[in-house]
C-alpha cells in the first residue's frame, strides 16, 4: 500500500495522540526498587553547596561563557552577545505540556517552560519566534521560582526546562528559591545539546533529568543549518557523556513517571541530513545500548528552511523506516515506544 507525506504526517501525529490519551501506558525506562526518591538539587543544598554553585554561576555573567560561543560579553552591565539574551530571564510560557516523553508527561503533564532565546539559532527552528526572535517577557528570578512552585501545584511531573543554557544561572537561583518553599520535582534539563562541559559540570548534582538533542553528525552540516556550529557534533557528543556519568539510564517509579537519567532525542531530517546512521553507531559504541533514545519522524519545514533545497520538505516514510532499522540493526534497546508504534504502524501498512 502507498502512503503518501502527508498521510505519513497525519497519521503519526493521530498516534502520538492516542498513545498520550493511553491510561496504561507501556515505558521503556528501567523499573526499580526505590526507596524514598529526593531530587538532586535538594541533596546538594542539605550538603550545603547549592548556594555555592549559584554563586560560581552567576559570576560567569560578566564574562558570558554559558555556551560554545563564548561572547565573553558582560551581561551585568546589560551587554547582549549571539542568544541576544539579557541578565534576567525570558519566558514565553509555563504550563503543563502533553507532547513529550510518555515518562515526563504523565497523566497531569510535564511542566514546561520555555525560556526565549538560543544559542543555536537552527534555521529550521519551529519555535523560531521564541528562540530568534527572543517574543516572550522578561522576570526575576523570584517569578521564576515561583512558576516552578505552581506546576508542581497543580500537578505537573517535573519542572522542564526547554532551551535552558543562557539562563543556567537563572535557573539555579530560581530552584533554591523554590526548594526552600517546597519545590521537590525532578529538573528537566531540555537541550539543544550545544553544551560547554564546564558549564554542565556546574549542574552535576543540580540537574535530575538530562534531555538534549543530537542534532547532525557532521559539522558540515551543523555549520550550515545552525549558524556556523560546525563544533556542534564533537562537542554535543562530549557533552552527553558527560550528562550520563552524571545521571545515568533513565529511571522511572512504579507509576511510569520519569525521576532520574539520560534521554536523547533525534530528528530523523531530509536527505540524511542529521546522519542517523552514525548517531546510532555513536550511541552504541559510546553508551549503555539500553539508553532511551528518541528517534523523531516529526521534522517539518519551518522558518528559513525553505531556503535549503535539501531540507525544503518533510521526511518520507523510507526515511523515517530505516532510521529505525539502524536502531535495530546497531542494538539500541531502548527506543521510545510512540516512535516504535510510528515505526511498526508503517511497516504493517507497507506490507498490507
Amino acid at each position: 500500500m502507498e502512503i503518501t507525506r502527508r498521510d505519513f504526517i497525519i497519521n503519526s501525529l493521530i498516534l502520538g495522540g492516542s498513545l498520550l490519551c493511553s491510561s496504561l501506558p507501556v515505558f521503556a525506562g528501567q523499573k526499580r526498587r526505590l526507596g524514598r526518591w529526593r531530587p538532586a538539587y535538594e541533596k546538594l543544598e542539605s550538603e550545603g553547596k547549592l548556594a555555592e554553585r549559584v554563586e560560581q554561576a552567576y559570576a560567569i555573567f560578566e564574562d558570558c561563557r554559558l555556551c560554545p560561543r563564548q561572547c565573553g560579553i558582560n551581561r551585568q552591565n546589560g551587554e547582549k552577545g549571539f542568544c541576544r539574551a539579557p541578565v534576567r530571564p525570558v519566558i514565553f510560557s509555563a504550563n503543563p505540556h502533553f507532547g513529550e516523553e510518555l515518562s515526563l508527561v504523565g497523566r497531569n503533564g510535564s511542566g514546561t517552560i520555555f525560556f526565549s532565546n538560543c544559542n543555536l539559532r537552527c534555521v529550521f527552528c519551529q519555535n523560531w519566534p521564541i528562540s530568534h526572535r527572543g517574543k516572550g517577557k522578561e522576570i526575576q528570578d523570584e517569578d521564576l521560582a515561583a512558576m516552578m512552585l505552581h506546576l508542581q501545584k497543580i500537578g505537573c511531573h517535573n519542572i522542564n526546562l526547554v532551551t535552558p543554557t543562557q539562563v543556567m544561572p537563572n535557573i539555579l537561583n530560581a530552584t533554591r528559591i523554590a526548594l526552600k518553599k517546597g519545590l521537590r520535582l525532578p529538573l528537566v534539563y531540555n537541550t539543544s545539546g550545544y553544551e560547554r562541559l564546564e558549564i554542565l559540570r556546574l549542574l552535576d548534582g543540580v540537574v535530575d533529568i538530562y534531555m538534549p538533542d543530537m542534532k547532525y553528525m557532521d559539522a558540515d552540516q551543523a555549520s550550515k543549518y545552525s549558524a556556523g556550529a560546525s563544533d556542534y557534533p564533537e562537542l554535543t557528543k562530549k557533552g552527553i557523556i558527560e550528562m550520563n556519568r552524571q545521571v545515568g539510564e533513565l529511571l522511572i517509579n512504579k507509576r511510569g513517571i520519569a525521576l532520574q537519567g539520560l534521554i536523547i532525542r533525534h530528528l530523523v531530517m531530509p536527505n540524511r541530513v542529521a546522519g542517523t546512521e552514525k548517531f546510532v553507531k555513536w550511541v552504541v559504541e559510546a553508551l549503555p545500548k539500553s539508553t532511551y533514545v528518541n528517534i523523531m519522524p516529526q521534522y517539518h519545514v519551518e522558518y528559513k528552511a525553505y531556503e535549503y533545497p535539501k531540507i525544503a520538505r518533510g521526511i518520507t516514510v523510507q526515511e523515517f523506516l530505516e532510521a529505525m532499522e539502524w536502531a535495530k540493526k546497531y542494538g539500541l534497546t531502548n527506543l521510545d515506544p510512540k516512535s516504535v508504534a510510528v515505526r511498526d504502524l508503517y511497516s504493517r501498512r507497507r506490507s498490507g
